[in-house]
């Protein structure tokens, strides 16, 4: 063995290494700084994350952190000459470059404002809190006016939606249409379908980034406000074959038991006195038929969408909507004057907490109050303990119960440019829905002569919620012409497997909290 010549390559190789390292370093920054990056909002006294916070790229975008205090900065802001100001009721305004992130660790510390509350006063006494609430009253169809002017907002919408069933019984107690064998083979299909979805209960994910546009025209004498959209990426994250839907639900349990009836017959379905007008069938030329039919009577992805959306915002604008009756009825909640806080512009905001005073009152919360106007800045709501919302309770005369028993949300406003008037700025809005059903069931086959097929009782007791999160990055003004020019295309919702950050890449987007960024399609 050539001892010297082996050291000399071990020498050469050793020095090689320094420059490996060097070049890896390099191209990690280099990647790192091609994706979409993640940063941490927290409490400087604390040190626990503040969730909701809004961060300013550069005066034209404006994102949130999301439940965690984690926000995601694109890969066209990550520019070390961009500034972020950071903003949180409460909190001192802060602002950091780009280039000064990475010696933060990336995690964003805001400081608490302190006040004393004795020092607050209005006209020389303590704030009324009733008194501001009426002119809150007074102020919001001034507060929240549309603008006449055609508007582009860069939405980003998150929607989650999951069904927890608790109990999934289903008993059949007559088959006159099935073999032993048949039989056997149902029971063992709805014992596997039931199991499963209690062991791994349907989750659903769906995130939108898209503009819409704005504008007002005139019609009869009449102006209305028109809406157009561009949708520039959607996806949807959730288990193939499954559903958070009831009547989705509903339909998969019936055909797990259809397909091992006849498939050259017809039926119908009866539940216990209400039988069924549609006709069923595993009929290859009649659901053929059926499907045809109900498309045409479908509106388009994209109808639904700018429908939904556009109703959303309509919704939770404080001057058009009565829903928020904490704000748009006073006289149903008592006030209580909680303290002062600094804006994001710098200016005072009233802090009232608020409790129901009367029966048709359902919530409690937390409102900012901007003291130059009145208007609202950010409301944190949730049912009251014990409340219900829409309760249907049939339960002994038809075996159905129904409850809203979850909702409560965060709605946040920022002031216009062109007219000092405000927008919705981000909303989250979570429901939540108990369902029991306990009733029979029949499948009749469809002869001159109805004959029962299936006779079963189904019981169903579960909960249901859904979440919709929704951030307005960028409210700008444009031009008639330019909403003009812009031509409405159908879009396609891309599957994912898991949760992709690259998805994203170049656009911003809500930071996905841990549960999403967990959640996995099951193959």
């Amino acid at each position: 063995m050539n001892v010297k010549s082996t050291n000399t390559s071990i020498k050469k190789k050793s020095k090689f290494i320094p420059y490996l390292l060097l070049l890896s370093t390099i191209l990690f920054f280099q990647y790192s700084w091609s994706q979409n990056i993640s940063v941490k909002i927290i409490d400087a006294t604390t040190k626990e994350p503040i969730p909701y916070a809004t961060i300013n790229i550069d005066k034209k975008e404006h994102l949130i952190s999301n439940a965690e205090g984690f926000f995601n900065l694109s890969e066209t802001a990550i520019q070390d000459e961009n500034t972020l100001i950071i903003t949180y009721l409460g909190y001192k305004n802060l602002e950091v470059k780009v280039s000064q992130l990475s010696k933060l660790d990336y995690i964003i510390a805001l400081t608490p404002t302190i006040f004393e509350l004795n020092d607050v006063q209005v006209n020389g006494k303590k704030p009324n809190p009733y008194v501001i609430m009426a002119a809150v009253k007074a102020n919001l169809s001034i507060n929240y006016r549309n603008t006449d002017n055609p508007i582009k907002d860069m939405l980003f919408v998150r929607k989650s939606t999951a069904t927890y069933p608790k109990e999934v019984v289903v008993d059949i107690n007559q088959s006159t249409g099935f073999s032993k064998q048949a039989l056997k083979q149902v029971n063992s299909d709805v014992q596997n379908f039931t199991n499963a979805l209690i062991k791994s209960p349907p989750k659903e994910y769906t995130d939108m980034l898209c503009n819409l546009f704005t504008h007002t025209i005139k019609k009869d004498n009449k102006s209305f406000e028109s809406h157009k959209i561009n949708v520039l990426k959607a996806t949807v994250l959730k288990n193939e074959g499954s559903t958070t839907s009831s009547e989705e639900l509903k339909e998969i349990g019936i055909k797990t038991m259809l397909k091992h009836l006849d498939s050259t017959k017809y039926y119908r379905i009866k539940s216990g006195l209400i039988g069924s007008r549609d006709t069923i069938s595993l009929r290859k030329d009649f659901n053929k038929k059926k499907t045809k039919s109900k498309t045409a009577d479908q509106s388009t992805l994209l109808t639904t969408t700018k429908y939904n959306l556009t109703q959303f915002i309509k919704n939770n604008n404080l001057g058009k909507s009565s829903e928020h009756d904490f704000i748009n009825n006073p006289e149903l909640y008592t006030y209580k004057f909680e303290g002062t806080t600094f804006t994001e512009d710098n200016d005072y905001a009233f802090v009232l907490s608020f409790l129901p005073k009367k029966g048709s009152a359902k919530f409690t919360g937390k409102l900012y109050i901007n003291e130059s106007d009145y208007a609202v800045l950010r409301a944190e709501y949730q049912l009251d303990e014990g409340e219900n919302l829409h309760n249907v309770n049939l339960k002994w005369l038809l075996g159905i119960k129904v409850a809203q028993n979850n909702n409560k949300g965060i709605l946040m406003f920022r002031k216009k440019s062109e007219n000092k008037n405000y927008y919705l700025h981000y909303a989250s809005e979570e429901n939540g829905n108990y369902f029991y059903i306990n009733r029979p069931l029949k499948f009749i086959e469809i002869t001159k002569e109805d004959k029962d097929i299936l006779s079963l009782d189904i019981k169903y007791e579960g909960n249901s919620t859904t979440k919709t999160e929704f951030l307005n990055l960028s409210h700008s003004l444009v031009t008639d012409t330019d909403v003009t020019k812009v031509v409405e295309n159908e879009f396609n919702i891309v599957s994912l497997k898991s949760y992709d950050p690259k998805i994203w890449k170049g656009y911003h987007a809500i930071e996905p909290v841990a549960e999403l960024k967990r959640f996995k399609v099951k193959e």
